[in-house]
């Protein structure tokens, strides 16, 4: 069994290789600048209108929801402190045919958030008479915004392209200023425009249970509650994972979850009840395309809309910044495992991997052209995050089991219990963000295996020395859980049939995880597999030119 001194050891830089440069603050700041981001600017708005005031409710619920995958996600960051981590947990539990697939949701994920970020500083923008052409009336991109978005993600990558050491300190400053400026908001707000009559006037909860539920997913809250996974994607360029990883994973997550709680408080408290007068699904002020800034502007507060909109290019930017580094280190991941070509794992003086940040840059621009605006990509972005992470708990019930004497610098108390509640919540959250969604996201999904299925078996045919073993046996589960989930969706009341009703829905798929949990723990790759996949990241992450 290799421990983590030796995989840390082998994963030390060497000429080409990976730096472990990131401290801390740094790994902490990468997650909370990932989570503060465009959520902020639209998720309080977006969320009071499908569940009016109980949206205080729905953050919360959302809040414990990523707690519970972050608590996960903390003990195998420090099991595991390799580059594009979530990549690679459900790689060495349930063997290739599992690992290629969620590697391919990480990817998904990672690649698609940099493109809507850029789409958040534009929208913004348009609140300046410079910018107004860059946007349609329907808040899609013109060709004048389209050249703007390029040019805004070759910045991401030309940053990038400095090394680690450079990001974290640019995204450390950028971060100081994304975390100060929603608590001004906040404070300010809540000292000159507070009104409590606000949370009952028109019902707190008009739109029952449904509304509640339905806002996790598909009001940005989830969306904006992301991002807590960019310290571990870090792992393999941390200064001392064993110690900082947890507290990065855990520290980001409370941070950003009280902000976003006092966020939605504020928000509501603050309107003038004219503009919710006609009922809460008919929010409506002037200046509200972009919320925040709109509200200020409306209550008098003039120069800290200024600020505002000023903050609307910042925040986006900051965490399109980091989510372009993320990109390129879960390719990197995905090239160690043998799941892409290996040219992916090739680094520069800096020890960056050059052509990961290319591929991302030109993922992004091809995103502009399906997806070209905001809220025609969020919705698409929470539910394959979300179905990203849940490899991470049905990993950790095999790590459980079959490696019980493994290091864990930090060990989760309850974690048995932990990890298959994680697992069924990380389902509900995908099943609420609706079958309009998922229907999208099978497709994405299908795209996945076909490209990176036909490497896999170019490798496998040609006998390439680092070819995947896809281990269809341990991975058996997966398609009924793929399958199961969209026929849930297609039958349940959240934008399917209706034929399963609201609660049995619940029930339903509760059941539905429980079972897929504990098949995937019963059919998972045998200890001896398990320990060669984990020795082969030491020969594997060795450096690379």
């Amino acid at each position: 069994m290799v421990s983590v001194e030796q995989t840390s050891v082998e994963e030390a830089r060497g000429p080409g290789g990976l730096r472990r440069d990131v401290g801390l603050i740094g790994l902490m700041w990468a997650s909370v600048g990932s989570i503060i981001g465009s959520g902020w600017l639209y998720g309080a708005h977006d969320a009071v209108i499908q569940a009016g005031p109980a949206a205080i409710i729905s953050w919360v619920i959302g809040a414990v929801a990523i707690v519970l995958l972050a608590l996960v996600h903390a003990e195998l960051g420090g099991m595991f402190p390799v580059a594009g981590g979530t990549a690679r947990y459900p790689h060495y539990a349930f063997g290739g045919l599992a690992g290629m697939s969620f590697g391919w949701f990480s990817w998904l994920q990672a690649a698609t958030v940099a493109p809507i970020e850029v789409e958040a500083m534009i929208g913004y923008a348009g609140h300046w008479s410079w910018a107004q052409g860059l946007q349609h009336a329907d808040k899609t991109l013109t060709a004048s915004g389209l050249v703007v978005a390029v040019l805004l993600m070759a910045l991401f990558v030309g940053v990038n392209f400095f090394g680690v050491r450079a990001l974290a300190h640019t995204n450390s400053a950028a971060t100081w200023w994304k975390i100060a400026v929603p608590l001004g908001a906040i404070f300010i707000m809540a000292a000159l425009h507070f009104h409590p009559a606000n949370f009952h006037s028109e019902g707190f909860a008009p739109f029952g249970a449904k509304g509640v539920l339905a806002a996790i997913s598909t009001s940005g809250i989830i969306f904006a509650l992301l991002g807590f996974e960019q310290a571990i994607q870090l792992a393999g360029e941390s200064r001392n994972p064993k110690r900082d990883l947890p507290r990065a994973t855990l520290g980001s997550v409370a941070i950003g979850a009280v902000i976003y709680v006092l966020l939605q408080i504020v928000f509501i408290a603050a309107l003038p009840h004219s503009s919710f007068a006609h009922g809460w699904a008919n929010l409506h002020f002037s200046g509200d395309s972009g919320p925040w800034a709109g509200l200020a502007t409306l209550v008098g507060l003039g120069w800290l809309a200024v600020v505002l909109y000023l903050d609307a290019i910042i925040s986006p930017g900051g965490t399109g910044l980091i989510y372009t580094t993320a990109t390129s280190r879960v390719s990197y991941g995905l090239a160690k495992n043998g799941y892409a070509p290996k040219i992916f794992t090739k680094t520069d003086a800096r020890g960056v991997p050059w052509f990961g940040l290319i591929m991302s840059f030109v993922t992004g621009v091809i995103c502009f052209l399906p997806f070209p605006s905001w809220h025609k990509l969020v919705g698409f972005i929470t539910s394959a995050s979300v179905l990203m992470y849940a490899g991470a708990p049905l990993a950790y019930g095999v790590f459980a089991d079959k490696l019980p004497n493994h290091e864990r610098p930090y060990r989760l108390p309850g974690g048995k219990v932990i990890s298959p509640v994680s697992f069924v919540v990380a389902n509900l959250i995908i099943y609420w963000a609706g079958w309009d969604t998922l229907w999208r996201l099978g497709l994405a999904i299908v795209l996945g295996y076909l490209l990176l299925g036909s490497y896999a078996w170019w490798a496998n045919s040609t006998n390439q020395p680092d070819a995947p073993r896809m281990d269809f046996k341990a991975a058996q589960w997966l398609p009924v859980y793929l399958l199961g989930m969209g026929v849930i969706s297609a039958e349940g009341g959240f934008g399917g049939s209706g034929n399963i009703g609201l609660w049995w829905d619940i029930l339903v798929i509760a059941v539905f995880s429980l079972v897929i949990y504990y098949w995937a723990r019963a059919t998972s790759s045998k200890r001896e597999d398990i320990e060669r996949s984990i020795e082969e990241v030491v020969v594997t992450d060795a450096p690379a030119h």
